[in-house]
C-alpha cells in the first residue's frame, strides 16, 4: 500500500514538473519572437530610404543625378542608370553609403558620355 501511494505521489510530481517546464518553454518562445512587420510598412520604409538616398545624391556637388534610379530593399540600395564618368559613379556610391539606414550599396551605374 505504501509503495502504491509513493508511486502515485512521484508520478503526480513528475507530471506537474513536466507541465511547468512545457509552459515555461512556450512563454519564452513567445517573448523572444520578433513581431512580424506588414508588407505595407516594409514598402513604406523602402520608399522612404530610396527618397533619402535620392536627396543625398541631389545635394552631392559634381554629380549629375538626372539619369540615376535608386532602388531600396531592407537597407540594401541599388543605383541604376548612367553617369558621364567613373568619378561620378564613385561619388554616387559614397553619398549613398553615407545615408542613415543604408546597409549596402550595389553600384549598377554605367558610364555613358553626355548626349549618347
Amino acid at each position: 500500500m505504501k509503495a502504491t501511494k509513493a508511486i502515485k505521489l512521484v508520478s503526480g510530481a513528475l507530471i506537474v514538473l513536466a507541465s511547468l517546464n512545457a509552459y515555461a518553454q512556450s512563454s519564452d518562445a513567445a517573448a523572444t519572437a520578433p513581431a512580424p512587420t506588414s508588407a505595407k510598412a516594409t514598402k513604406s520604409a523602402n520608399r522612404a530610404l530610396a527618397k533619402n538616398v535620392r536627396r543625398a545624391l541631389s545635394k552631392t556637388k559634381g554629380l549629375s543625378v538626372s539619369n540615376i534610379v535608386v532602388r531600396a530593399r531592407s537597407g540594401a540600395v541599388t543605383l541604376e542608370g548612367s553617369v558621364p564618368e567613373q568619378a561620378q559613379a564613385d561619388l554616387a556610391t559614397t553619398a549613398a553609403q553615407g545615408v542613415s539606414g543604408v546597409t549596402s550599396v550595389k553600384n549598377a551605374l554605367t558610364i555613358r558620355a553626355i548626349g549618347q
